[in-house]
């Protein structure tokens, strides 16, 4: 079984959360509402892992004022690829609180959409089950 380090970003701007629809053809989550981010690749600094996937998956014009390690975790996630291949994987998960100084973002194809998000309005999302735990241990559901 393959193992992926996995940056997290819990980015927050004003009180509202940050939350992308996966794809519905790939991902571990496909559908359902997450947090952005992805594996570090080899070679690559944690927190310079975090900044790329930020870019990449949410465009470069969203600016972060603060980042910090908050947690982690970990577990076994099947993946699905849009060629409907699978694999499963184990995940390790290092999450940031991130403030961003704005909201302009810019989605790859990895999402369908995204939301700014107040915690009251939290729950309406169908949330994956790595979000909803982040989340909850966050005191947000």
């Amino acid at each position: 079984m393959r193992q992926r380090t996995i940056v997290c970003p819990l980015i927050e701007n004003n009180g509202a959360y940050l939350l992308c629809k996966m794809a519905d053809d790939r991902g571990v989550f496909p559908g359902q509402w997450a947090l952005s981010g992805g594996g570090v690749e080899p070679g690559e600094r944690i927190e310079e892992a975090l900044r790329r996937e930020i870019r990449e998956e949410l465009g470069d014009k969203l600016e972060l004022r603060q980042v910090t390690p908050w947690t982690f975790r970990d577990d076994v996630r099947v993946k699905s690829y849009a060629d409907g291949s699978k694999e499963q994987i184990y995940m390790i998960y290092l999450i940031f609180d991130c403030v961003s100084a704005n909201r302009e973002v810019c989605i790859n194809e990895e999402f369908q959409e995204y939301a700014w998000v107040e915690p009251a309005d939290l729950h309406r999302y169908d949330l994956n089950d790595a979000t909803r735990h982040t989340l909850t241990l966050k005191g947000l559901l």
